[in-house]
């Protein structure tokens, strides 16, 4: 019986073909998501701007415009709604109130009861309270841990590898990051402490990913001394390939089968993982080896400029203790 492959034994695919115009499209990309997320920002939940939010789930999708008014009518103001996972499914987010926690219970009391007067059936989640203060420090610690994890990541691959190494493990995890940014700022889906968690998620994958790959390269490079870098590029990718595709398939598999059947609770971390996942695999490819070309790593890089083998430094040490 014959195994089932993915992917071809002795593949040669030529990646680096395409090397530019996936750098272009890659910049651009990057740019557009930097863009989006200044100038529209990010929704971001309570665990990061505080206040009070209450996940309700309607039989039939309500009135938007109803519901609202309800809800502003005891006397909170500022409060958002916004589909969640569904068009019957609804989070209603207000500010928090003074007074402390009864002051919250009280109210989250109010919201369950102008809204069950006009649609008994409706079925309250969870109600969530978080305070700016808590709030402020949740997101300082959530892009601390990123950056710090980026960098820590980048140094990682400096000492293993060679700086250039570095660099390119860095920029690939800026440039996957930045594309998990964007697509939440584009697509307004709620950024909260999941999300956070699931882009440590992807900065791991990538990391793995990587490595995988430069582990190839480092081996290649001592392995065929006279090939050129791109060739060697080409081929360490085509031998690594079966690898990335059979691990990032089944990743986006799974993570489908939670985005189509999964509890909505999850749907923020599962879909950031999915497009993380998906962008990761890209960049490996086309960022992290490209640009080993673009900082001019060749097979004689990281080679003594005057290698002296052994025998003759030991005959030259002999002949100089002769002299004198």
């Amino acid at each position: 019986m014959r195994l089932l492959k993915l992917v071809p034994d002795n593949t040669n695919i030529d990646f680096m073909r395409w090397r530019n115009i996936a750098l272009v499209l890659s910049i651009l990309v990057t740019a557009a998501s930097i863009a989006l997320v200044f100038t529209r920002g990010l929704n971001l939940g309570i665990d990061f701007v505080g206040g009070q939010s209450v996940r309700v789930t309607f039989s039939q999708p309500p009135n938007l415009d109803d519901l609202r008014t309800r809800v502003d009518s005891i006397g909170r103001g500022g409060s958002s709604l916004q589909e969640s996972g569904g068009r019957n499914i609804i989070q209603v987010r207000m500010p928090l109130p003074e007074g402390g926690e009864a002051a919250a219970s009280q109210a989250a009391t109010q919201v369950r009861q102008v809204i069950t007067q006009r649609y008994p059936d409706a079925r309250f989640d969870a109600v969530e309270t978080v305070s700016g203060k808590v709030s402020e420090e949740l997101f300082r610690s959530g892009a601390l841990a990123i950056t710090l994890a980026m960098l820590g990541i980048a140094i990682y691959i400096w000492i293993r590898f060679e700086w250039q190494f570095g660099v390119g493990a860095l920029v690939t995890l800026f440039h996957d990051v930045w594309m998990t940014l964007g697509f939440f700022s584009l697509t307004q889906l709620e950024f909260n402490l999941n999300v956070i968690a699931a882009i440590l998620t992807i900065v791991g994958y990538s990391l793995n990913d990587t490595v995988v790959i430069y582990d190839r390269i480092r081996e290649n490079l001592r392995k065929y001394r006279k090939m050129e870098i791109v060739p060697l590029l080409n081929l360490s990718l085509n031998e690594t390939l079966s690898r990335t595709m059979v691990t990032s398939l089944s990743i986006l598999l799974a993570l489908a089968m939670l985005l189509l059947f999964g509890p909505d609770v999850i749907f923020g971390l599962t879909i950031a993982i999915f497009v993380g996942i998906f962008v990761g695999t890209y960049s490996s490819i086309y960022i992290s080896s490209p640009i080993l070309v673009w900082l001019r790593v060749s097979t004689d890089s990281f080679m003594p400029r005057d290698p002296v083998s052994r025998a003759e430094r030991t005959s030259r040490d002999e002949h100089h203790g002769a002299r004198v």
